[in-house]
C-alpha cells in the first residue's frame, strides 16, 4: 500500500524527519503523491497491452484461444537531496533568538528538494539530466496529449472562449478516469476563477493539505492546484511555451494519483523513504554538515494515469 507524507510523518522512528515532511508537503505535488516503498533500486512491471479477447459459445461447442499480453516496464530510483554547511561560529552567535541556523538550513534545503521533485513531476528529462527521472511532459503521448488548438486558445476573451475552454477542461478529465488533481500556474487559474466569475459558475472548495487552508477552484470535483515554483521562483508551468505562432501559451496537467503499484494511476516509488541525516562537524574544519536524501522514483500505470492540456493562453 502507497504512503502519502502525511502518513509517513506519523510512522517514521526519525525524530528529524517529520520536521522535514511538513516541509515537503507544502508541495502541491508532494502533497498527494502516494509512495511505494520497494526492495532494491529499481521496479520492474508489467503493463497491460492488449486484453484477450471474450465471446459467446453455443452448446457443445468450445472457444477460441485468446490470451491477453504485456508490456515489461522499469523504473529506477534517483537520488534527490542536498548538504549544507553552517560555521561553528556562525551558529553558536547567529542562532540565540532567530533560532539554529542549521535548522534554518534544512528547512530552506527542504523547500529546494520539494521544489525539484516538484518540477522533476512535469519537466524532468533524463536527455537534460541523467541522474533525474523523466516527468509527465515527456512521458504522456497519444491520446493523453489533447491541443487547445493550433496556435492555442484563450481561457477568457469571451463567452464563446470561455465555452470553448470549458470543454477542453471535460476533454482532460475525461482522458484520466478516476482524476483527482488538475495542475496549472498562477496566472491560469487565475483566469479560471475570473471565467467562473463571469459565467456565474461558484467551483470553489477549501484545500488544506499544505497546512495553511486555502481556497481554490474545482472542476467536476477535481481541485485546479498551482504546480508551484523551482527554487529560483520561477514558475514549473510556465507561460513561455510555443504552440504554432504563439510563444505565451502554458500546460494543464490532469493527475490520477493510484494508491498502490496493483492500482492503475501514478505512484511516487522510494526506499526507505526521506532520510535526514543528524548534523556533524566535519572533519577538515570547524564547521557543522547536514544532508537530506530521498530515493525516489516515479511511475505511471495503467493506460491512461495523466493527461495534458497544451496551448493554453492566461488571458
Amino acid at each position: 500500500m502507497a504512503m502519502t507524507l502525511a502518513d509517513a510523518q506519523g510512522v517514521s522512528p526519525d525524530p528529524r524527519v517529520p520536521g522535514v515532511l511538513s516541509v515537503l508537503q507544502t508541495s502541491n505535488v508532494l502533497n498527494r503523491t502516494p509512495f511505494e516503498n520497494i526492495q532494491g533500486g529499481a521496479f520492474t512491471y508489467n503493463q497491460e497491452a492488449t486484453l484477450p479477447a471474450a465471446a459467446f459459445r453455443a452448446v457443445n461447442a468450445g472457444y477460441t484461444e485468446s490470451t491477453g499480453t504485456f508490456t515489461t516496464a522499469t523504473e529506477s530510483l534517483v537520488i534527490l537531496g542536498g548538504e549544507y554547511v553552517v560555521d561553528r561560529f556562525l551558529e553558536r552567535t547567529r542562532s540565540g533568538g532567530i533560532g539554529s541556523l542549521v535548522a534554518a538550513q534544512r528547512d530552506m534545503k527542504s523547500r529546494s528538494v520539494a521544489a525539484k521533485f516538484s518540477d522533476a513531476f512535469f519537466n524532468g528529462d533524463t536527455a537534460v539530466d541523467a541522474n533525474s527521472f523523466n516527468g509527465l511532459k515527456k512521458r504522456l503521448t497519444g491520446a493523453q496529449v489533447i491541443s487547445s488548438g493550433t496556435n492555442g486558445a484563450a481561457i477568457n476573451t469571451d463567452a464563446n472562449s470561455r465555452t470553448a475552454f470549458f470543454n477542453q477542461l471535460d476533454n482532460l478529465v475525461a482522458a484520466v478516469p478516476g482524476c483527482n488533481a488538475i495542475y496549472a500556474n498562477r496566472q491560469v487559474i487565475a483566469q479560471i476563477r475570473i471565467a467562473f466569475r463571469n459565467a456565474t459558475i461558484n467551483n470553489m472548495t477549501v484545500d488544506d493539505l499544505t497546512g495553511a487552508p486555502v481556497q481554490v477552484p474545482t472542476w467536476q470535483g477535481i481541485p485546479i492546484l498551482d504546480a508551484g515554483n523551482k527554487a529560483d521562483q520561477t514558475q514549473i508551468l510556465p507561460q513561455t511555451e510555443t504552440v504554432g505562432t504563439s510563444t505565451n501559451t502554458s500546460s494543464i496537467y490532469a493527475v490520477n494519483y493510484g494508491n498502490s503499484i496493483d492500482l492503475p494511476g501514478v505512484v511516487g516509488l522510494t526506499n526507505g523513504g526521506l532520510q535526514v541525516d543528524a548534523p556533524r562537524e566535519l572533519e577538515t574544519k570547524p564547521a557543522i554538515l547536514g544532508r537530506i536524501e530521498f530515493y525516489c522514483g516515479l511511475a505511471l500505470l495503467g493506460p491512461a494515469p495523466a493527461a495534458r492540456l497544451t496551448g493554453v493562453i492566461a488571458a
